[in-house]
């Protein structure tokens, strides 16, 4: 069991016999009345977000997830197939579980695959991914006097903006969580 004081952001807690994931959380200490904790929470069965308030000191479960190394292999209609490195056991998700992140998902990248009750429900990226861009406009010669931003798409398909002096063929790294881009890798 977890009490409110463990609360940390990316903590995995069971809620209404669901797991859960805090994506933010704070401790409010009104001037009358007792302590409370507001939370964030995003359920890693259907990605589903709600806002609980817990009172202080209250506990919540602590749900039977195990998080496993897994090689992300295609996706095929409305899952994603990942394999197990260690005994090539294949595991399903569907893409509904996964979220935005699936945008990001290269062939044979590394991903830590969660499983609840042996049953594989989602998939947790690494924090930033580099990918090359594929297809991008042109940057116009003299349009850097802010932040000037381009569409570019890249290799897994995904579409985001990029600042103008990146070319096509390039490496970035992305942020998984945001979807943005982050800086250039040089290859």
């Amino acid at each position: 069991m977890y009490e409110t004081s463990d609360f940390r952001n990316g903590l995995k807690i069971e809620y209404d016999g669901i797991p859960y994931v805090i994506i933010e959380f704070q401790h409010v200490k009104p001037g009358k009345g007792n302590a409370f904790t507001r939370t964030r929470i995003k359920s890693l069965l259907d990605g589903r977000v709600l806002q609980p308030t817990f009172k202080s000191g209250e506990k919540v479960g602590k749900p039977d997830v195990e998080d496993k190394t897994m090689q992300y292999l295609y996706a095929d209609g409305d899952s994603c197939t990942f394999m197990d490195t260690q005994n090539y056991e294949q595991v399903n998700i569907p893409r509904v579980n996964i979220g935005d992140s699936v945008a990001f998902l290269k062939e044979n990248m590394d991903v830590a695959v969660v499983f609840w009750n042996g049953r594989a429900i989602s998939v947790e990226l690494p924090r930033s991914v580099n990918l090359k861009i594929t297809e991008c406009e042109p940057g116009v010669r003299g349009d850097t006097a802010t932040n000037a931003t381009k569409g570019a798409t890249l290799e897994t398909g995904a579409k985001i903006q990029v600042p103008l002096f990146i070319k096509e063929g390039e490496t970035v790294r992305i942020d998984t969580e945001s979807g943005k881009y982050m800086e250039r890798v040089n290859s």
